[in-house]
C-alpha cells in the first residue's frame, strides 16, 4: 500500500476550522474541538499536523489530574518534571517552553499548537480543563480538543472554555469521493468504479475498513492478471474484502450490495 497522505472531506474540514483560528478576532477563541467515532481518520490527520508543525501531542489518561497533565506537557516538552519542584514552577516552566516553541514555529511562519487526544477521558473533570484552558489563554496557542462522542456535551457544562472553541470539527463517514480518492491514492493496483462503490458501502464510510479492503485487493490484483479497467466486483466474487467492525468477522465480496 502507498504512504500516501490522501486529503478528504474531514482532513479539509480540520484545515478550515485551524485557518479560522489563525484568522480569529478573539485571541482567546484558540480551541479547537475534533470528534467522531473511531475509524475515521482523526489520528492520521492530526499526526500529520504534529509531525509538520512540531506540535505537542499528548494523549489522555483515565487516571489523569492537572498534577499528572502538567507533569505529562513537561516531558512531551523534554523536561525532567521531577527537576522542578513545586506546582507553580511546573506551570510557569509549561509556559515558558510552549512560548519558546511558538516563536521558534512563527519564524519559520509555521503554526504550533497543542493537542489532547482522548479528551473525552477528562473533559468532565473541570480542574485540568481549566487548566488547558489556562494555558491557552495564556499563550493563545491552537489547543485542539480530540474526542469520540462525549466531549461536545461535556464542553457546555464550561461557559468560559465553550465560549473559546467556536471551532468544531466532527469527522464525518467518507463520502463516495472520499473513497475514491483514497483508494485512488493508496491502492497499488488499479480498481474498478464498481468495486470502489462496494468498499464504500460495505465499509460504511470509514477509513479503516476501507483502508482495510485496499489491502485485500492489492493481494488478490497482484495474484491474478487484470485488464486497465482494474480489480472489479466480478475478479473478487467470493473473496474477502475486509472485517465486520461489529462482529470481527470477514465480509466477503458477494456482488453489488
Amino acid at each position: 500500500m502507498r504512504p500516501n497522505f490522501v486529503e478528504t472531506s474531514n482532513v479539509r474540514a480540520f484545515y478550515g476550522a485551524l485557518k479560522k483560528v489563525n484568522e480569529r478576532g478573539a485571541e482567546e477563541a484558540c480551541l479547537v474541538v475534533v470528534d467522531g467515532k473511531p475509524g475515521l481518520g482523526k489520528t492520521t490527520t492530526i499526526n500529520r499536523w504534529c509531525a509538520q508543525t512540531g506540535s505537542v501531542y499528548l494523549r489522555a489518561q483515565k487516571g489523569w489530574d492537572y498534577s499528572w497533565f502538567v507533569q505529562e506537557m513537561l516531558a512531551e516538552l523534554g523536561v525532567d518534571p521531577e527537576s522542578i519542584r513545586g506546582r507553580r514552577n511546573r506551570f510557569a516552566r509549561v509556559l515558558a517552553e510552549l512560548g519558546d516553541r511558538a516563536e521558534r514555529a512563527a519564524l519559520r511562519d509555521q503554526t504550533f499548537g497543542i493537542v489532547i487526544d482522548e479528551c473525552d477521558l477528562i473533559s468532565a473533570r473541570g480542574e485540568i480543563m481549566e487548566g488547558i484552558r489556562g494555558i491557552s489563554d495564556l499563550k493563545f496557542l491552537p489547543t485542539i480538543l480530540i474526542g469520540m462522542g462525549s466531549l461536545r456535551d461535556n464542553l457546555r457544562k464550561f461557559p468560559q472554555i465553550e465560549s473559546r472553541s467556536p471551532n468544531k470539527v466532527l469527522f464525518a463517514q467518507a463520502t463516495l469521493e472520499d473513497a475514491r480518492a483514497l483508494i485512488e491514492g493508496r491502492c497499488e493496483v488499479p480498481v474498478a468504479p464498481d468495486l470502489v462503490n462496494y468498499v464504500w458501502k460495505a465499509s460504511r464510510g470509514f477509513n479503516r475498513e476501507i483502508l482495510d479492503a485496499i489491502a485485500h485487493i492489492e493481494r488478490f490484483g497482484m495474484r491474478v492478471d487484470i485488464d486497465q479497467t482494474g480489480v472489479s466486483i466480478d475478479d473478487m466474487i467470493g473473496q474477502p474484502i475486509m472485517t465486520d467492525r461489529v462482529t470481527g468477522k470477514e465480509i466477503f465480496v458477494t456482488g453489488v450490495l
